[in-house]
């Protein structure tokens, strides 16, 4: 911000000082900020205020629609106000009916602003306070016309406050504001893939948010833009869940003379307010680990009803962390590039990137099939992921868990396709004089200069691990191997585990009786399943008129009797195909790159030469032998090995610290 402006948010927020004793200090921006924004308003206003008041009488007994249009054109601005009044003119006595009635004479598109913030709420308050003149009477005295304070400065200005705002706050300033050091780097990552085409003359692009929170997020791009191209124009977009929040957003973009149009109260994955557009650049911090139960029947309506066609076709994480649904959100708002044109080309005929903080459970939460391994899936294999960089811990206001930055493109550069670029960038960070909830490290300007130039520089180094898109990528096979059946029929713990078994009790009593009579004539052991039932039937054959054992009665002796045993017998089915042992079934995650039976004859049949692959257990998608699978095991990639000390080096240490021992208590008995 120009020296010339900086100290007004200081001196904005000193009024503050009016509020302290009577307000906490976390309610301290919900009466600066709409405040601050009001009188921005009345001082844009003023140039055309009279030749609005000048419409007023005539335009009252209109259509409502058609006298809004006329307003707006003689305010020559998206807005209007047609009191009479401004902040410097509402009297002595009255102070709240009149401040009342001139926010109520804004246009609706602004006026909504002011009852998000429960503008009149804290007014109320402050009149019982008897500060409501003293407060609107500085603000009066504030000089924030154009003129003074340009637009992009007066932009600034509000994000300021809305920081500082953040930052008094900060139990729960995480839900809806990211600290800018975050912001920053988030945006530079995101616009610096098209920094050529940015800065040609006259260049028009859109920003999204669909959890836009304060705005952060959509004045970074603006003013990410302004420093490389003062000429381009950036378009924001956004909706936000909170109330207040989308207040203040809202706000930002009627101070930034964006289209307020353009920013949605609501929840963005069940209601999406923005359905039918697309977006050039979109940045997102979602919630983390925030489960989306309350919405999961209109979220898996939307799955069932149109798939691919609509924003969760490729799965749906579960239902405890909803991160990779705002992802598929921005995937689905991408704009698509012509086919067959440059990287530079797309860039200006279409095609989007995204930026996005996520957690780490969406690297690898969920094994193969699961609804998190097809996002994943559906993401790598359409080559949309770009890079993914790791952040410090303790970088949010009210978590201190390990995030990372997911860079998305659908027109990347040839040199990038195919290709995911991780960015270890866990290190790089200074501690923060002041701790700020969770938030304890902040990333300096020069450490985003870094990233930024690693990630541009896209070569591999110890921070930087280049991968092709399948190398994070398997098969999960199952492998079975044979049911081998020890059976002992003389096994008192086994016939009392048999006894007291649900199913044994259901049995007809003579029945039970000429089974345990049989079992006490066999042997004592047998290594084949077919010998034991041969004899058992033999015996009740014999003994009991010719008795015949149903298959669940024989499945509950075998399942007390037996166990497995290597040296058994194989067990067959009626094919002679040897039968699976549920108790021993596996799996194996076989490499993308390989040949799946190449890897099972190295790594598996070394080991247990009688198993085999279950053939049947195919991938619904490409038809093959196995499970596909995609995770990405980011902190494997950067693991470094440190070997222990030696046992002499530990012995000295041991032997030292008992000498010295020894030494003081010598002292304490002399």
């Amino acid at each position: 911000m120009d020296t010339k402006f900086s100290g007004l948010p200081v001196f904005i927020w000193s009024v503050a000082d009016l509020l302290r004793g009577e307000f906490k200090q976390s309610q301290y921006g919900r009466i600066i900020l709409p405040f601050t924004l009001l009188r921005r308003l009345e001082c844009v206003l003023e140039p055309t205020k009279a030749q609005v008041l000048a419409e007023v009488e005539r335009c009252a007994k209109m259509n409502p629609d058609a006298a809004d249009k006329i307003l707006l054109n003689k305010a020559k601005l998206s807005f209007y106000n047609t009191s009479a009044m401004d902040l410097s003119t509402l009297g002595e006595t009255q102070v709240l009916d009149n401040l009342e009635t001139y926010v109520q004479s804004f246009s609706p598109a602004s006026r909504e602003i002011f009852e998000h913030f429960r503008f009149s709420e804290f007014i109320e308050k402050l009149d019982e306070a008897n500060l409501l003149y003293v407060v609107a009477n500085k603000f009066a005295n504030i000089d924030l016309s154009p003129s003074t304070v340009p637009n992009y400065e007066m932009g600034l200005i509000f994000e300021e406050l809305i920081r500082r705002f953040a930052e008094s706050s900060n139990e729960t300033a995480g839900e809806h504001f990211t600290p800018r050091d975050i912001v920053r780097l988030t945006t530079s990552l995101v616009f610096a893939g098209d920094d050529d085409v940015l800065s040609k003359p006259g260049v028009v692009r859109s920003i999204y948010d669909p959890t836009a929170g304060t705005g952060g997020f959509l004045s970074a791009g603006m003013e990410y833009l302004h420093e490389l191209n003062p000429q381009a124009r950036l378009v924001g977009f956004g909706q936000e869940l909170n109330p207040e929040s989308y207040a203040i957003c809202k706000g930002d973009m009627l101070v930034k003379e964006q289209d307020v149009k353009n920013i949605k109260l609501g929840n963005t994955l069940s209601d999406d307010k923005l359905y039918a557009e697309t977006f050039d650049y979109m940045l997102s911090n979602p919630p983390f680990g925030v489960d989306w139960k309350k919405i999961e029947k209109v979220v898996k309506d939307e799955q069932k009803i149109k798939g691919y066609g609509g924003r969760f076709g490729p799965g749906t994480p579960r239902v405890s962390d909803g991160s990779l649904l705002f992802l598929l959100h921005l995937v689905s708002k991408m704009r698509n590039p012509p086919k067959g044109l440059s990287a530079e080309a797309s860039a200006k005929a279409g095609g989007s990137r995204i930026g996005i903080i996520l957690n780490g459970s969406p690297l690898f939460t969920g094994g193969a099939g699961s609804g998190e391994s097809e996002i994943r899936r559906y993401l790598l294999e359409r080559d949309l992921v770009e890079a993914i960089i790791a952040l410090p811990t303790d970088m949010f206001y009210n978590t201190g868990i390990a995030t990372y930055i997911w860079v998305l493109s659908n027109h990347k550069p040839d040199e990038r396709k195919g290709k995911v670029q991780l960015i270890n960038a866990s290190d790089m960070h200074e501690p923060m004089r002041k701790s700020l909830g969770s938030k304890r490290k902040a990333i300096s300007e020069k450490q985003i200069e870094e990233i930024v130039r690693l990630y541009g520089n896209n070569e591999a180094s110890k921070v930087c691990k280049i991968f092709d898109t399948t190398a994070f990528g398997y098969r999960r096979i199952t492998v079975e191997r044979p049911l081998q059946l020890a059976i002992y029929p003389h096994d008192a713990d086994r016939l009392e585990a048999l006894q007291a078994d649900k199913a044994w009790s259901k049995l007809d009593a003579d029945l039970q009786q000429s089974v345990l009579q049989a079992l006490e004539s066999l042997k004592e052991a047998y290594l084949s399943r077919d010998a034991f039932l041969s004899d058992l039937k033999n015996d009740l054959k014999l003994n009991t008129s010719n008795l015949k054992l149903s298959a669940p009665q024989t499945k509950l002796l075998l399942k007390h009797l037996g166990e497995h045993n290597d040296e058994a017998e194989i067990c067959t089915d009626k094919k002679g195909k040897p039968e699976p042992n549920p108790d021993l079934r596996d799996n194996e995650n076989v490499p993308l790159t390989e040949d799946v039976n190449t890897y099972f004859e190295r790594e598996v049949l070394p080991h247990v030469p009688n198993a085999w692959i279950d053939e049947s257990k195919k991938d619904d998608k490409d038809g093959q032998v196995g499970i596909v699978g995609y995770e990405i095991p980011f902190n494997r990639h950067f693991y470094e090995y440190n070997p222990p000390r030696s046992l002499e080096a530990i012995d000295a240490d041991l032997d030292a610290v008992t000498a010295e021992i020894m030494g003081l208590l010598r002292e304490v008995h002399s």
